[in-house]
């Protein structure tokens, strides 16, 4: 299989004995991901094998979602896919509106400072509430955390990789 591969969520454990499985859901869009129908790939992040999957129905549960799959209707058909990852070809990716992006293009992307300062590599997104963090890895120094506001990202370019900042004051710190 030579198509990219994009992971939309972890699955953490089973959740009763009809088949569910509990999913960390790490993508954008979970409610387009985990709707029935969903043509989806378990993966093992040990071995690479992976399994054809399509969403049969999911719910949200305490910020995790719970998943049944076609074919698979009881605890031991899923119980051997906790740790595997969820992951999504690339033909199913759906296309964004101007200014939004893929964590995957993003990812990666050369940060640098309106002044022409280079500050090192997107490494991580974070998501802990108002909006989303990106986590710029340093060649020397402490990560730097840019929240991801109008103030602070000036330009995006996901096909150079870069990124055009303003620091605003306190982000070195």
């Amino acid at each position: 299989m030579s198509e990219k591969l994009y992971t939309v969520g972890k699955i953490v454990n089973t959740h009763g004995i009809r088949g569910e499985l509990k999913i960390v859901p790490q993508t954008d869009f979970p409610e387009e991901r985990f709707a029935k129908g969903s043509e989806l790939l378990f993966v093992d992040p040990a071995g690479g094998r992976t399994v054809p999957v399509i969403v049969k129905s999911a719910r949200v549960h305490k910020s995790m979602y719970l998943v049944l799959f076609d074919g698979m209707d009881n605890i031991n058909d899923v119980e051997k896919y906790k740790g595997w990852l969820l992951k999504v070809s690339e033909k199913h990716l759906s296309e964004l509106d101007e200014g939004e992006y893929y964590y995957h293009e993003i990812i990666g992307c050369t940060v640098v400072t309106d002044e022409g300062e280079e500050l090192g590599t997107i490494s991580e997104i974070l998501s802990p509430g108002a909006n989303d963090v990106w986590v710029v890895r340093r060649p020397k120094g402490k990560d730097v955390l840019l929240p991801y506001i109008d103030e602070v990202v000036l330009d995006v370019d996901v096909k150079e990789k870069r990124v055009k900042v303003h620091l605003m004051e306190g982000l070195l710190d």
